[in-house]
Order: C-alpha cells, then sequence, then structure tokens
C-alpha cells in the first residue's frame, strides 16, 4: 500500500513560524507520537533571506543590508548558501519518514528534483538538473532546493519561482553560484501564472513521484497547527 502524505496548505507564513511548524511536524515523527503523519506543507513567506549550513561568509553588515531592503534574515540548517524566499514562490516543505519511502537522502533530493520537472513540464517549460543544485531553465534557476535530514525525517524542502518579484535576488549570489541567472514561471510563459495555479500540478506530480496518496488534513487539524506555530513566537 502505497504511504499517505497529509498535504497543509499553510497560507503565506513569516519564516519563523515556518520553521517552528517544520519542528513541530518533524518531532511527532522523532518523538513516535500518535498523531505523526508524513506532511507536504505548501505555503508562501513573507519576504526572507535565508542561509544554509554552507554559509560562506555573511557579515554583520552583509545581513544589516539585506534587512534594510524589507527582508528578515535567518540562519538554518538546511543545504546550500544563501537565497531568498518571498510571495509568489511556492515552498514546499515535505516532512516525510523516509523509512516509509526509501532510506536514502540521495534518492529524496532526486524525486524532488523529478516532482519540479515533472511541474515545469506540464506548464510547458523545459526544465533540467545541472551539476549545480536546484531546478535550471538553461543556465538560469527556477527552482532552489535545500534539504536536512535526521535519521531519515525530512525537513526544509525546495522553492519554485512562480511569480515571484525577481529583483530580490539581485542583492545576493543566488545559492552562491556565481555568473548564474534566476527565472521564474510567469517570465518563461510570459504571462501571470500564480501560487494557487500551481499548487494543483505540483500535488499531482508530487504524489507520482513519491507514489504517495495525497489526503488534507481536515480545517481542525490545520487550524490548530498553524495556531501552535504562531504561538511559539509570542512567547
Amino acid at each position: 500500500m502505497n504511504p499517505r502524505v497529509k498535504v497543509l496548505l499553510a497560507g503565506r507564513l513569516s519564516y519563523g513560524v515556518g520553521l517552528h511548524l517544520q519542528k513541530t511536524l518533524s518531532d511527532h515523527h522523532h518523538k513516535h507520537l500518535t498523531k505523526s503523519a508524513n506532511t507536504l506543507v505548501l505555503l508562501e513567506h513573507e519576504p526572507v533571506y535565508t542561509v544554509g549550513i554552507r554559509k560562506g561568509v555573511y557579515t554583520e553588515a552583509d545581513e544589516k543590508k539585506l534587512r534594510s531592503l524589507g527582508a528578515d534574515f535567518w540562519k538554518t540548517n538546511r543545504g546550500g548558501l544563501i537565497t531568498f524566499h518571498g510571495p509568489g514562490q511556492l515552498v514546499a516543505y515535505p516532512i516525510l519518514d523516509l523509512k516509509q519511502f526509501r532510506t536514502s537522502i540521495k534518492w529524496y533530493i532526486r524525486q524532488v528534483e523529478h516532482t519540479v520537472i515533472r511541474v515545469c513540464a506540464e506548464l510547458g517549460i523545459k526544465a533540467m538538473t545541472s551539476p549545480h543544485t536546484g531546478v535550471w531553465v538553461g543556465d538560469r534557476k527556477i527552482c532552489a532546493i535545500g534539504v536536512h535530514g535526521s535519521r531519515y525525517i525530512t525537513t526544509h524542502g525546495l522553492a519554485l519561482n512562480c511569480n515571484i518579484n525577481l529583483g530580490w535576488f539581485e542583492h545576493i549570489v543566488p545559492c552562491g553560484i556565481e555568473g548564474k541567472g534566476v527565472t521564474s514561471i510567469s517570465k518563461e510563459l510570459g504571462t501571470d501564472i500564480t501560487v494557487d495555479d500551481v499548487i494543483p500540478i505540483f500535488r499531482s506530480a508530487f504524489s507520482e513521484h513519491f507514489e504517495c496518496e495525497l489526503i488534507n488534513y481536515s480545517s481542525s487539524e490545520a487550524s490548530q497547527l498553524l495556531r501552535d506555530a504562531h504561538n511559539v513566537l509570542r512567547i
């Protein structure tokens, strides 16, 4: 029987709330709670620059400069270097117990890549992988990927540019890759494609490549999870 993955449509969240939500869901697996469930969180973030475990050199002055643009700044435990998240970008956080799928982080990342490539293909965009991380259209990154695994429980995930303002990326070297650009689904197609337009396509591709059944969280469950994530920041 294919594993079940519950979908949480989280709307637009600050990055801090998103982190607490991921921790809550991953803790359910690590602590073997009865309510633990594989979860696919789909959301947009408020403007934020994030740095992964390969931090490079980001001084306090760099952080201050980026914050002055109106974005938040966070250091995280995901893979990769600096990137940007913001409105118009579909962020997906699969919180999965890979022991129910395949105990291989390499396999997991490959499935994430194939999922995004399939989404792009469904929209008429030829996307591919490269020696660099993420998914690309030519030499332009359309999707950033940065994951974390702990005892085969996954957190973090991917950020697919739908109709995001690409100007935010001009202030950084995205993912630390010199000489490359960024793009979006809307830019490639020359028409406005929103996150809401892409979510159904993404869900279908994810279900296919991870060979899983997707079911929605109930409205009460979803509301409680989001309420708890917000409340942690208020304490």
